[in-house]
């Protein structure tokens, strides 16, 4: 049996200043020309956390139906993120952020883990853990795609109305996709919204208070000053 995964434990601690310094490392290089290359590597690692992960279960003979689908918030994070890096596509850029700090923030700090270092599902969900929120940090710093206005109405939709996919998969195969039919085992933000089927609807409205508080920073911006090339000067 793989070593049990304790929060806060060495490897935790190990992969959380790791973290950190993904981040710096990738700050640094926007400003310099590995920028390109630096995005597209992190997104080409993005895209590949979900097949990997499934090869990783399936040598492990632990791939069942719940990790077959990439129906996870935290997969709909990284996959968006991979788009967004490589083609820069804002929808795919919102995506990443208000699901990654929202949510896939939230697994990095409290893990749903049972299998600690050297497991490789223990690489496989710290990889996507990781890579995900400083991701979601860098497009819109050094990338500058900034969350545009109705952007928590838009998410709320998409979040939503993915729910609700989701809930249809979990009623046919059985699953407990995003933790709509029963809370993680270990402590999570999931313990303080309740008992279940009601924590569902807890969750839903959290999310409307985490978009709202992600969108503050760029809520008030100023718009940049036209220029002589903008057409309402000339008309």
């Amino acid at each position: 049996m793989p070593p049990a995964f304790h929060p806060y434990g060495t490897s935790h601690q190990v992969v959380l200043v790791a973290t950190v310094l993904m981040f710096v490392f990738l700050a640094l290089a926007s400003r310099t020309r590995l920028a390109g290359v630096a995005e597209k590597t992190l997104g080409t690692v993005l895209l590949l956390i979900f097949p990997l992960s499934l090869v990783g279960n399936g040598l492990h003979g632990t791939l069942d139906a719940q990790k077959m689908l990439p129906l996870q918030y935290c997969d709909i994070a990284c996959i968006a993120g991979g788009i967004a890096l490589w083609t820069r596509h804002q929808f795919c850029c919102e995506v990443l952020y208000f699901f990654g700090l929202a949510g896939t923030l939230q697994g990095l700090i409290t893990p749903a883990l049972m299998y600690d270092y050297p497991d490789t599902r223990f690489f496989m969900f710290f990889l996507l853990h990781s890579s995900v929120p400083v991701a979601a940090f860098y497009v819109v710093t050094a990338m500058g795609h900034r969350p545009r206005p109705g952007s928590v109405l838009r998410m709320m939709i998409f979040s939503v109305s993915w729910y609700g996919v989701t809930a249809l998969f979990n009623l046919a195969l059985g699953t407990n996709y995003a933790f709509q039919c029963q809370k993680p085992p270990q402590a999570s933000l999931f313990d303080h919204l309740g008992p279940w089927p009601w924590y569902n609807l807890s969750a839903i409205g959290l999310g409307v208070v985490f978009y709202s508080v992600l969108y503050l920073p760029f809520a008030f911006r100023r718009k940049p000053p036209p220029t002589a090339l903008d057409p309402s000067l000339t008309s």
